[in-house]
């Protein structure tokens, strides 16, 4: 049984072919930040029979089983990417779309410091930082 197959069965979800084809194309490098609809692209140039409605119910659940994180960067649409062990922020450039995964240790401490300061506790958080490459 594949990695894939297993994290399948983990999350209490069947294994299909369609949830098999897009777990692998996730996990894929290039493939992290990527949208239902090129998801979808890709299985079309891959061959694979597999309609856009079912790629975006996957994704979802997907989505509810923790095996992927959604974002909403600002060009409008969700994208995707494999749920990680380590946090990472996000860079994202407002004109191509690029998406630059970081960690600071500096911004990690000052989070942790301004909620304390505030009586909260940090369950989770994301940093979205927006410009243009240049």
């Amino acid at each position: 049984m594949t990695d894939g197959n297993q994290a399948l069965k983990k999350a209490g979800l069947k294994v299909t072919l369609p949830r098999v084809k897009i777990l692998e194309l996730m996990q894929a490098p290039e493939n992290q930040h990527i949208s239902a609809e090129d998801l979808y692209k890709k299985l079309l140039d891959m061959g694979e029979e597999i309609g856009l409605a079912t790629v975006y119910r996957v994704l979802n659940q997907f989505d509810d089983a923790g095996i992927v994180t959604r974002h909403h960067f600002e060009s409008g649409k969700a994208v995707f990417e494999l749920s990680s062990q380590h946090h990472h922020d996000h860079l994202v450039c407002l004109s191509c779309g690029k998406v630059i995964e970081f960690s600071d240790e500096v911004i990690e401490r000052r989070q942790d410091e301004i909620a304390m300061k505030h009586n909260i506790k940090l369950t989770n958080h994301s940093l979205y930082l927006y410009g243009v490459c240049t």
